[in-house]
């Protein structure tokens, strides 16, 4: 599904992305967060090359948590053109986060 890529910055990662990016901002402790790796994998299907799904790990990037006021995990942060424009905090199943996110991008 995610695939991993190593960037300089979160903000070049944003604006070299050709669709809106979906992040996941999550916790290796957190089971919710757990929940959302599979619900992500079947939005990702349904909406592929519409979409891209990244996942944050808030323990390793404490500053761009604050920086997004993360303070609920799992929150999910969608950013258009580098810009966040939606915010879902908690577990959605897959069907409810695609009719969502499909309203958005």
């Amino acid at each position: 599904m995610a695939t991993k890529k190593q960037f300089s910055s979160f903000e070049e990662m944003l604006s070299g992305a050709d669709v809106p990016v979906l992040v996941d901002f999550y916790a290796d402790w957190c089971g919710p967060c757990k929940m959302m790796a599979p619900i992500l994998e079947q939005v990702n299907a349904q909406l592929q090359g519409r979409l891209r799904i990244v996942k944050i790990d808030t323990e390793k990037y404490p500053e761009l948590a604050s920086h997004y006021q993360i303070e609920a995990l799992p929150t999910l942060v969608l950013f258009k053109q580098g810009k966040p424009v939606d915010r879902i905090e908690g577990v959605l199943q897959a069907q409810q986060l695609v009719q969502h996110l499909q309203k958005v991008i």
